[in-house]
């Protein structure tokens, strides 16, 4: 009776449940054994449950147990290993024409095929998202970085459910899912323990994840994750490098895939830090370039032009593009300014070498375990056009460019011999972003111009991709990437995730073009958009707006209207790759088509409401646990609080007041810190004396210091700082108190204005990765009496 009553509920089940499966399924095993697959449907995520098929008696003699099987991709499906690099422009590998050694972007290529109008958003997280979603950047919540989120559609920086990433479709579809290196997809205002953690990669689809979360990270003393765990694999180690700690951690993981689960298909996203700003090869790969870059920038766009033609990864006819008077050439530097700027592109270069030489042990361990025949490889490089923060003399510090102030070649000079190491958080010249973005114009940032939006893509798949070494030109966009790798898998987009109606994919798959040079593009229109800066492409008609500022000015000039104050710029990329001769005066009905065409396009993908505004939406107020608040207070020992879940004393007044016990031996150690070596403070004691120190950006330190020592027992510090503001980065009046006796005043004439740096962390007790000072001390600097409470209060 129980069996004909349990054979009822089930067929009544059967029949209740709508019919998802309808496409055919694989399956392999006898139905119901623990060695049973099956393929799904995939068009709903996760998949359904399926009905128990085996018998259920009172007892386990008189019962049949049916296992549901497990869920595999379908037969045949590859590997996949998608690579991307960081802020490098259609010139920097020797892949596409450039004068660095790449070759394990040459061995993609040379095993598969080439791609020469491939597209990128022209910055770092809008591409990312553009990447792992298949829908465009505005689509998907990053119309621009998270640290410049405001609160609309395309621009909130979230990653909504409506998105679900090739991570979870993926793994749904029974693939092993992981990711190394860099995130930035996840919200700046949800780094911290509280989470929520749906937006970080192991909420995204990935059931892996071994890197940093924001835009870069110091590789020598990284703010690191795995999975949502703060993590410290540097301390001690002298010589690390996150560089190769990425990829020894890759290499291990695909290693642990194998033995556990040698036939289950893995999805390997790999995206280093490199070669985004700081720039830290090892010292081995600089001493490789020394001497390389002496000819300067306008002889090596030379040089890269020359390859590039050689190499057919540009038409014959194409034209190099004027350089910019705003930039100066390389015949009118003085000798200290060359040599500067030389070594600063030694740096980079071997930055993109030492990167490419450690993505290049990840694939040959792909090949080691004879996977790579059925590993579908597609390996970009650069998420947008090399990188203009820098300004135009290039930093040791990229939080002083970013804050939209420069350090004179004379200062910069007292880093020469450091540049690179972990004293030093470099970027280059503009100068050179330009040239290796050859042979376009602009540079990261400027979504309107190929020099900040065109990447060398290369993709290989030796059982299926057979005209190996070939190049292909037809026109492409991060977004075609997921349809791409769904194409190759034979999974389908899912129309429904958890409940939740997915948005179509938005990009096509390139893989008609694997067989087929001639193939006319399947990508007709696609438009671009950042800061204002916006273009549209359409059947090799290209219209763009003129960019007003240069982006290395951070934002720091008077922008015109968003809507009005630009002018345009039309291109027939058909006769002219390289954007240099703009038709708009001759065929100004063309270009309003082209207009016309754009505006439609942004109201179809959230791109409005525009935006030119740059260091004010770093500013911004944005959800998080702070929003609205103006006290915090902690006891004990507290670390790791990311700086968009501390007290932010940013272009405000402040106070801080400890509640301390001094012990009998002398009081020694952090009280507060946020920030360090390269900008923040840090509230300490030092030798049992009160010390409250302000590092601007690694170029000034202001100091406020006790002269007499705290004796043992009970105390009360207090650091209360008045700015002289409104306004960003204005000085103020600081005086630090003793049991409520003033013993030093100090006015200072200025503060950081936009940002504290962003792999540091706010400390209470002790002190993490940097420190502030470090002629006073050395990190953890733990404070060896107890902190009963520690409160910060924020004034306007």
């Amino acid at each position: 009776m129980l069996r004909l009553g349990t054979l009822f509920l089930a067929t009544l089940s059967l029949t209740a449940t709508p019919n998802f499966n309808a496409n055919a399924q694989e399956t392999t095993g006898e139905p119901g054994s623990p060695s049973a697959t099956t393929t799904i449907d995939g068009r709903y995520l996760p998949n359904p449950p399926a009905a128990f098929g085996g018998e259920i008696g009172l007892d386990a003699k008189t019962s049949k147990p049916y296992w549901p099987a497990q869920i595999v991709p379908p037969k045949g499906a590859p590997n996949i290993l998608l690579i991307m690099t960081d802020d490098a422009g259609y010139g920097v590998a020797g892949t596409f024409g450039g004068v660095i050694p790449t070759p394990a972007l040459d061995r993609v290529a040379n095993a598969g095929l080439r791609f020469t109008q491939f597209h990128s958003t022209a910055l770092c997280s809008p591409s990312r998202a553009a990447l792992i979603t298949g829908r465009n950047h505005h689509s998907a919540g990053f119309g621009v970085i998270s640290e410049q989120a405001t609160g609309y559609p395309g621009y909130d920086s979230i990653i909504g459910i409506e998105n679900a990433t090739i991570g979870t479709i993926l793994k749904q579809n029974g693939y092993a899912t992981s990711w190394f290196g860099k995130n930035h997809n996840t919200p700046a205002f949800q780094y911290s323990t509280a989470g929520p953690f749906d937006q970080w990669p192991t909420g995204m689809g990935f059931d892996y994840f071994y890197g940093f979360m924001g835009g870069d990270t110091n590789q020598w003393e990284p703010y690191l994750f795995q999975n949502t765990t703060q993590i410290f694999p540097w301390t001690g180690k002298p010589g690390y490098n996150l560089v190769t700690d990425t990829a020894d951690n890759a290499i291990d993981h695909i290693k642990q895939l194998n033995a556990a689960a040698p036939d289950k298909p893995f999805f390997v996203y790999y995206v280093p830090g490199a070669t985004h700003a700081p720039h830290h090869p090892t010292k081995e790969w600089i001493d490789k370039f020394k001497g390389k870059f002496d000819m300067g920038w306008n002889e090596l766009r030379e040089q890269i032009f020359a390859n590039q033609k050689k190499l057919g990864v540009i038409p014959a006819n194409t034209q190099l593009t004027e350089w910019p008077d705003s930039l100066p050439k390389w015949d009118a530097l003085d000798a200290e300014s060359k040599k500067l700027f030389a070594h600063q592109a030694e740096v980079f270069a071997a930055y993109v070498a030492y990167s490419d030489h450690e993505i290049g042990r990840v694939i040959q361990a792909v090949d080691d375990l004879g996977k790579l025949d059925n590993t579908l490889v597609i390996y970009i490089e650069g998420d947008n056009g090399t990188s203009a923060e820098g300004s135009v003399l290039g930093t040791p510090n990229e939080l002083i460019t970013i804050e939209g102030m420069q350090m004179p070649v004379a200062a910069q000079m007292k880093f020469f011999d450091s540049w690179g190491s972990n004293q030093t958080y470099p970027h280059m010249s503009v100068a050179w972003s330009w040239a290796f973005d050859t042979p376009f114009k602009w540079t990261k940032q400027v979504a309107s111009h190929f020099g900040g939006t065109r990447q060398g893509m290369a993709m290989s798949w030796p059982a299926r991709i057979k005209q190996a070494g070939g190049v292909r030109t037809q026109f492409h966009h991060m977004i075609d990437i997921v349809p791409t790798i769904l194409d190759a898998t034979g999974i389908p987009a899912p129309v429904m995730v958890d409940g939740v109606a997915q948005k179509p994919i938005e990009g096509v798959s390139m893989a008609y073009s694997w067989d087929n040079a001639q193939a006319p593009s399947a990508r007709k229109t696609q438009y671009f958009e950042m800061f204002g800066n916006r273009g549209i492409y359409s059947d090799g008609w290209y219209a763009c707006t003129t960019p007003p500022a240069a982006p290395w000015l951070m934002g720091t000039t008077a922008m015109p209207d968003v809507i009005d104050g630009y002018k345009w710029e039309l291109y027939n990329l058909t006769e002219d790759y390289s954007q240099n001769n703009d038709l708009a005066a001759k065929m100004p009905e063309k270009l309003h088509q082209m207009q016309e065409l754009f505006l439609m396009e942004a109201a179809k993908y959230d791109v409005f409401p525009l935006d030119n505004s740059i260091l004010e939406r770093l500013t911004t107020p944005r959800p998080s646990a702070t929003a609205g608040r103006n006290e915090f207070s902690y006891g004990g020992v507290m670390s790791g609080i990311p700086t968009s879940n501390a007290p932010n004393v940013i272009n405000k007044s402040y106070t801080i007041t400890a509640e301390i016990t001094v012990p009998e031996n002398g009081g020694e150690g952090m009280l507060v810190t946020t920030g360090g070596r390269f900008g923040g403070y840090g509230f300490y004691l030092l030798k049992g004396k009160p010390v409250f120190l302000y590092n601007f950006v690694n170029m000034e330190r202001f100091r406020w210091q006790g002269q007499e020592t705290l004796s043992a027992g009970k105390h009360t510090l207090v650091f209360d700082f008045k700015s002289d503001g409104p306004g960003m980065g204005k000085g103020g009046t600081g005086v630090l108190k003793v049991d409520g006796k003033d013993v030093a005043n100090a006015k200072i004439p200025h503060t950081i204005p936009a940002l504290m740096p962003w792999d540091e962390t706010f400390d209470v007790g002790v002190d993490t990765r940097t420190g502030v000072e470090e002629t006073d001390y050395q990190v953890p600097f733990a404070f060896n009496g107890e902190i009963a409470k520690l409160t910060v209060n924020l004034q306007p």
